[in-house]
C-alpha cells in the first residue's frame, strides 16, 4: 500500500529498507502554535487543535501553509489515521524522519516515544495502543527552545538571518509513515562492501528470536542472482551473512560506474514460511589512504566537492520534491564537483540514494552548531552528551550508504589550546570513538576546520577564506613541508594539536560574494542586503578569474587529496553559491566546470 500522488512528498522515504506495505501519512494535520510551551497544562493533548499544516514541510516554510518564522517554543500536531484492516495479525510502527527538536508523541492518549533531535529518525511501536483496523489518533509535541544547546545546524540563533545562519524548523520536517510488521521482524541491514575479498557481509539485526526462524539474503544484478545466503535466526540478535561476488559478475562501485546490486532479504518461521521481507541494494567499493590520499578501490581520486547546505526557499530544510534532490547533485556534477560535504545536516536518506545511483562522492556530517555561549573564542563551545547520542542515531541509519566516503561529526569548533581538558575535548573524542566503533571502514575528521583535538584523527583539514589566489597558494605552501596551514585567531593562537602527517584538504574555501543583480544597485556592497566572503567581484570576469586561481592552487599541490568550495547555492542572504537560491543559472557553468577539469585537476585523478 503506498500513498496517493496528491500527498506532498509521496515517495519511499527508506529506499535501502524497503518493504512492500507502508503508508504515508504526509498531507493535512491539525496544527497550533504554544509560544509558551504550555499546552500541556492547557489541555492540547485531549482537544482538537485550531489550525492545520502540510506535513512534512516546518512551519516557518511556505510550503506548509503557516508561513511563521518567529521563535516557537513548541508547537503541536494531531491526526487520527484508521490503520488498514489488512494488516491485521501485524503490529504497527508509525516512523518520523525527523522532528525538529524534542519530540514527544502520543497515540490515543498514550504516550508511544520520545525523541531529543532535530535530523535523525525514530519508530513508535503501537502494538497494544492501536491495532489494525482501529483508529489512532497521532498528536506530537514538538518543542524546541530558544536558549540552551542545541544542535542547529545553520538555523539562525537571532529572530531574522544573519550572516551563514538561515530560517529556522520547528517540528516534523521529513515524512511521517506508518509500515507493518510480524511480532518478531527485520531491522535495517548493515551492509559492509568487502572490495579485497570481493564480497559483501551483511549483519542482519533481529526485534527478537524464535525457535527455527532463518534470515536469508540474495544478491541480484540485470544478469539475476549473484550469491545467496542463509543463516539461524534463532541464536543472536544479528545473524551474519556473507556473500561472495564472482569475478565475472563483480563490478566496482565508482563515479564513473555508480553500479548497485539488489539485495533481497527475508525471515522464515520453521516452516519456511516468510514473515519478512525488505529490498536493499549495496555498492561494491573500498576507501582507505595511502600516505597523503584518500583512496577509492585503491587508487587515489582527487575530490572536488561543493558545499551543500541542503536549505531551499519555499520548504527550507526540506526538499519540495524528490526531484528536487536529484536536481541539486544533476547541477553540482554539471559545475565539475564530483561530490560534497553534506554541511551542517543530516540529509534524508533519498539524497543518498540518488548519490548512491549517481556516483557521487559525499561526506556526512553532523549539524553540530548550537553549542555554542556566546562568542567565537575562549570556552564557549559546550556540546552535551546527546550530541553523541544523536550522531550515532545518523551512522546507524546512513552506514550502508557506498556514496559516503567519509565522517564529520563537529565543524569549526572554536576553542583555544591551553592546559585545561574541556567539555568540548571530551565531546570531541566521544564522538570520534563513537565514529571508528560504528564504523572501521571509512576514515573520519574529528573536527572540519579549527579545533583538531583527537590526535589520531584519520583526516586533517583547514578553512580558508582567502580571496586572493597568490595569497592563497602561499598560505597553503607549508603542507609540502608537513607545516599545512591551521586555522587560529591572532598571532600564537593555537586550536589544534599538531599535524602528524594525516591526509589533508581545505574543507573549505572560496565563497566568493557574486550577486549579479545586487553588483548592479549602490546597495550591491551593503552585507544586510548580501553576504559572501571577501570583497564583492566587480563583475562575473573578475569571479571566474578568482575562482580559476583558488581551485588551481589546491589542484596543483600534489599533497592536496581534495577540496571543497563554498558553496553550490546561495541561501537566502548568503550569495555565494555557484546557482541562484532558486536553483536557476547565475553563472556561466562551462567556464567554473572547465577550471575544474583543466589538465591538471585530469592528471589528479
Amino acid at each position: 500500500m503506498s500513498s496517493h500522488s496528491a500527498v506532498p512528498r509521496p515517495e519511499y522515504p527508506r529506499p535501502q529498507f524497503a518493504r512492500t506495505d507502508w503508508l504515508n501519512l504526509n498531507g493535512t494535520w491539525q496544527f497550533e502554535l504554544d509560544r509558551g510551551d504550555s499546552g500541556l497544562e492547557r489541555g492540547l493533548l485531549g482537544r482538537e487543535l485550531t489550525g492545520e499544516i502540510l506535513v512534512p514541510f516546518p512551519p516557518e516554510s511556505e510550503l506548509s501553509g503557516v508561513g511563521e518564522t518567529d521563535f516557537l517554543e513548541a508547537v503541536w500536531y494531531r491526526r487520527t489515521v484508521t490503520l488498514p484492516a489488512a494488516w491485521a495479525g501485524r503490529r504497527v510502527l508509525l516512523h518520523f524522519g525527523a522532528v525538529d527538536y524534542d519530540t514527544t508523541v502520543w497515540v490515543n492518549g498514550t504516550e508511544v516515544v520520545r525523541h531529543r533531535g532535530g535530523f535523525t529518525p525514530f519508530t513508535a511501536d503501537l502494538d497494544g495502543v492501536a491495532a489494525p483496523g482501529e483508529d489512532a489518533v497521532i498528536t506530537v509535541r514538538a518543542r524546541d527552545p530558544k536558549a540552551g544547546p542545541q544542535a542547529r545546524g545553520k538555523q539562525a540563533v537571532k529572530y531574522a538571518n544573519h550572516d551563514c545562519n538561515y530560517t529556522r524548523v520547528t517540528g516534523i520536517w521529513q515524512t511521517v509513515w506508518l509500515e507493518p510488521v510480524a511480532d518478531v521482524h527485520l531491522r535495517r541491514p548493515r551492509i559492509t562492501p568487502d572490495l579485497a575479498g570481493s564480497a559483501f557481509h551483511l549483519e542482519l539485526p533481529l526485534s527478537g528470536n524464535r525457535a527455527g526462524h532463518r534470515v536469508t539474503a540474495v544478491l541480484t544484478d540485470a544478469e539475476g542472482e549473484v550469491a545467496c545466503a542463509s543463516a539461524r535466526a534463532d541464536l543472536d540478535l544479528a545473524p551474519r551473512l556473507h556473500l561472495p561476488v564472482p569475478e565475472e559478475r563483480r563490478r566496482e562501485w565508482s563515479p564513473e560506474d555508480p553500479h548497485l546490486y539488489g539485495l533481497r532479504l527475508t525471515l522464515t518461521d520453521a516452516e519456511g514460511r516468510e514473515l519478512d521481507a525488505a529490498d536493499s541494494y549495496a555498492g561494491l567499493r573500498a576507501v582507505g589512504i595511502r600516505g597523503k590520499a584518500v583512496t577509492l578501490n585503491g587508487r587515489a581520486a582527487f575530490q572536488r566537492l561543493v558545499l551543500d547546505q541542503g536549505w531551499y526557499p519555499d520548504g527550507l530544510m526540506t526538499a519540495p520534491t524528490d526531484e528536487a534532490l536529484v536536481r541539486d547533485i544533476e547541477l553540482a556534477m554539471e559545475a565539475g564537483f564530483n561530490g560534497a560535504r553534506l554541511h551542517q545536516k543530516v540529509f534524508e536518506e533519498r539524497f543518498l540514494y540518488h548519490a548512491d545511483r549517481l556516483g557521487y562522492l559525499v561526506w556526512g556530517e553532523f549539524g553540530d552548531w548550537g553549542s555554542g555561549t556566546g562568542g567565537l573564542s575562549g570556552d564557549n563551545q559546550q556540546p552535551d552528551a546527546s550530541y553523541t547520542g544523536q550522531w550515532l542515531e545518523a551512522l546507524e541509519r546512513d552506514y550502508s550508504h557506498p556514496s559516503i566516503i567519509g565522517w564529520c561529526p563537529l565543524n569549526e569548533t572554536y576553542q583555544k589550546l591551553h592546559d585545561r581538558i574541556t567539555q568540548l575535548d571530551a565531546v570531541t573524542r566521544a564522538m570520534f570513538l563513537a565514529t571508528k566503533a560504528m564504523d572501521t571502514t571509512r576514515p573520519v575528521v574529528d573536527a572540519s576546520g579549527y579545533a583538531h583535538r583527537v590526535a589520531e584523527t584519520d583526516i586533517y583539514d583547514s578553512h580558508s577564506y582567502e580571496q586572493d589566489p597568490e595569497a592563497f597558494r602561499a598560505q597553503m605552501a607549508g603542507l609540502a613541508e608537513d607545516r599545512p596551514y591551521a586555522n587560529g585567531y591572532g598571532d600564537g593562537d593555537a586550536y589544534s594539536l599538531p599535524y602528524r602527517g594525516q591526509p589533508y584538504f581545505v574543507s573549505e574555501f572560496g565563497g566568493i560574494w557574486w550577486d549579479p543583480a545586487a553588483a548592479a544597485t549602490a546597495a550591491g556592497d551593503d552585507r544586510t542586503v548580501s553576504w559572501g566572503y571577501g570583497d564583492r567581484p566587480r563583475d562575473e570576469e573578475e569571479f571566474h578569474d578568482r575562482f580559476e586561481g583558488l581551485t588551481g592552487a589546491l589542484l596543483a599541490d600534489p599533497g592536496m587529496f581534495g577540496y571543497c568550495y563554498t558553496q553550490l547555492t546561495d541561501v537566502f542572504q548568503e550569495q555565494n553559491g555557484v546557482y541562484r537560491f532558486d536553483r536557476s543559472t547565475k553563472l556561466d557553468v562551462a567556464r567554473v566546470r572547465a577550471a575544474q577539469l583543466r589538465p591538471a585537476a585530469i592528471e589528479r585523478c
